[in-house]
């Protein structure tokens, strides 16, 4: 055989050869290659196609930026695009990302998650950092709404009281459960009542549990529980009997309140367990001073621990004698 006749035989077989290769192919020429020689880069990331530049996936020192200069191994299908075996929903926004420095992230938490995950899969670390300054920027917003859960039955106030790791305060409110008419002043003061606990919640959110029932049978009353058991307990009503008609009247004690609410907070973290934060709240109890008209009793509930039952008001009863004589107060 000729050297003319073998030279094209071999070039054949070569041209053969490189026609029976597969259409996307991991060659080591690729690998250490990379894509250094072109400017431009097909992306195709789980079928969401990209158009980009070397120098743009090449910004920061990331998995790009390995698959650019050759030191990660890549897929190029026979059209020429890079295959990345990943969800390409948010790859925009990694791409948006390297062009511009910043990139405006959505607020959902869940599609931040999936972006973040994406970010830390490439190894974009300022993406990565940009998504947990926006994680930490909604966490901090959804701590400082307040969340006050609604008594619907006995069970279940029974089991969040008992389950609570924190003081908790709660805030009896049923103006329909009465069975005569109210004083001039009672409205506004059932309503100042409802703004001081929506205060007290903001004041304390974090740290005291703060519950409000709408279907027990006090029409206003404010207990507090440490350790699972109530430790004190302000009743805002009282009847009032008149010379024809009995009344109802609501009060608002909000210094008690307010005080009651400081000295559950030595349950604060199991502060209170022991004897020693019993009688550092007992004490608090016995050296506070009551407001005009109000009365304290103390019931036994087991031991040596007792609730404290302020009731601001004794019934008043106005006798039917002449005007101007003296009012005659009734327990």
């Amino acid at each position: 055989m000729s050297a003319e006749a073998s030279v094209g035989s071999h070039a054949a077989d070569s041209t053969q050869s490189a026609i029976s290769q597969p259409a996307c192919q991991n060659t080591d020429d690729l690998k250490n290659r990379g894509l250094l020689g072109s400017k431009y880069v097909k992306l195709n990331v789980g079928g969401s196609l990209h158009y980009t530049t070397v120098q743009t996936l090449s910004k920061e020192d990331s998995l790009l930026q390995s698959i650019c200069n050759g030191s990660t191994e890549i897929t190029i299908d026979s059209e020429g695009w890079v295959v990345l075996d990943r969800c390409g929903r948010h790859f925009s926004l990694v791409l948006n990302f390297l062009r511009d420095g910043s990139v405006p992230l959505p607020e959902d938490h869940k599609e931040l998650d999936e972006v973040l995950k994406e970010a830390q899969y490439y190894r974009v670390q300022g993406l990565v950092q940009h998504c947990l300054s926006a994680m930490q920027k909604q966490k901090d917003v959804f701590e400082s709404v307040c969340r006050i859960p609604m008594i619907t039955s006995a069970k279940e106030e029974q089991r969040m009281i008992a389950t609570c790791r924190k003081p908790v305060v709660k805030l009896q409110n049923n103006r329909g459960n009465n069975k005569y008419s109210y004083t001039s002043n009672s409205d506004d003061n059932l309503l100042k009542n409802i703004e001081l606990f929506d205060k007290l919640v903001l004041r304390f959110n974090g740290r005291v549990l703060f519950v409000k029932d709408v279907l027990g049978d006090e029409i206003c009353c404010w207990s507090f529980y440490g350790e699972g058991r109530k430790i004190a307990e302000v009743c805002c009503t009282s009847i009032v009997y008149a010379t024809e008609k009995k009344q109802t009247k609501v009060e608002f004690p909000e210094a008690r309140i307010f005080e009651e609410t400081l000295n559950i907070l030595i349950y604060e973290n199991g502060r209170g367990s022991g004897p020693g934060g019993l009688h550092l709240l007992d004490s608090r109890g016995s050296g506070s001073s009551l407001g005009a008209g109000q009365s304290e009793e103390e019931g036994a509930t087991g031991g040596d621990r007792r609730v404290r039952r302020i009731h601001v008001r004794r019934h008043i009863m106005h006798d039917e004698r002449g005007h101007g004589q003296q009012t005659v107060y009734k327990d």
